[in-house]
């Protein structure tokens, strides 16, 4: 906190006026009652009489001391929690900040990162498998950064609206057996904060990252063995909205061969455990999510360095 200026905390002493000569009491009125008498106060005993009953209490603080330490300690939380609620209204906490710094950081990444940074082209699935099996995703296939125009059906264009689309960019990979293929997408938003938690909360509680209507889109690229990866062979996927981040993450899998697929599930249903479809059988919801979550932590890792401060 920045230094006050210095101010006079001390009262300057002054001198005491004299006292008043006393006045001879007053005789009370043969009508009235006598008041009732009481010892004489001084500082070292206050008084601590009840005033109806004329009685010190049992206890231990006296009241006026009580009183006057409750004013303190009233006065004291409010200046603190005045202080407090100052430094939130002005946005002067530092874990506030820091989270701002790094929200607007990672908004800025997708043109200052190499691309091997963000879409390695090679990405290790320790235990990210059907069964906990390891698993590997090699590149095969980078896209130029470009707009949303094309790269969503028209619905889930639709659901991503609100945030806006700054800028998209995507990758696709094969497994080892170069039997399966994934694109994974990170699509940048223009949004705030707010906003891409209120696009969180819809996803969720709506269900829309689990509608087949609501799947993204491949990559795909003449030369590689991606070549047929087109909307009819999209077999899992999964969307993931980020709130500290202007960032979704997202992944579509498919067969390499080319085939179609009748009845696309979603990774987090093709993942569980009894599940019968094409999808879950052939493990594409563990290559969606599994490259989802890599992308997603690797990208986590780039922004913290990014705003990380010199020690």
């Amino acid at each position: 906190m920045p230094e006050e200026s210095a101010t006079e905390t001390t009262r300057r002493l002054r001198p005491i006026p004299a006292e008043p000569p006393a006045q001879p009491p007053v005789p009370a009125p043969r009508s009235q009652t006598p008041a009732v008498e009481r010892p004489f106060v001084t500082f070292g005993q206050p008084e601590t009489y009840d005033d109806t009953v004329g009685v010190r209490p049992l206890g231990g603080r006296t009241r006026p001391r009580a009183l006057a330490a409750a004013a303190c300690v009233v006065l004291g939380l409010g200046l603190i929690g005045g202080a407090v609620t100052g430094s939130w209204l002005t946005g002067e906490s530092s874990a506030g900040s820091d989270a701002r710094t790094e929200f607007a950081a990672a908004g800025e990444l997708w043109h200052s990162v190499p691309v091997d940074q963000l879409f390695p082209p090679t990405v290790q699935g320790e235990g990210a498998g059907p069964g906990g099996a390891d698993r590997t995703w090699t590149r095969v296939a980078v896209a130029p950064d470009t707009d949303c125009a094309n790269a969503f059906d028209p619905l889930l264009r639709k659901a991503l609206a609100p945030v806006g689309c700054l800028r998209l960019l995507r990758a696709t990979y094969t497994d080892a057996t170069r039997s399966l293929v994934t694109t994974v997408g990170l699509l940048f938003t223009k949004a705030d904060a707010i906003a891409m938690t209120s696009l969180q909360t819809r996803f969720q509680k709506d269900g829309l990252d689990r509608r087949s209507d609501l799947m993204p889109r491949p990559y795909a690229v003449e030369g590689t063995v991606a070549a047929g990866f087109g909307d009819e062979q999209r077999a899992s996927w999964t969307v993931s909205v980020l709130t500290d981040a202007p960032v979704v993450v997202y992944a579509v899998s498919g067969f390499a061969d080319g085939r179609v697929v009748s009845d696309p599930q979603a990774a987090e249903d093709a993942m569980k455990s009894g599940e019968t479809t094409a999808p879950a059988q052939a493990g594409l919801g563990h290559d969606a999510q599994g490259l989802a979550d890599r992308v997603e932590r690797d990208f986590r890792r780039t922004v913290t360095a990014a705003t990380e401060k010199p020690s």
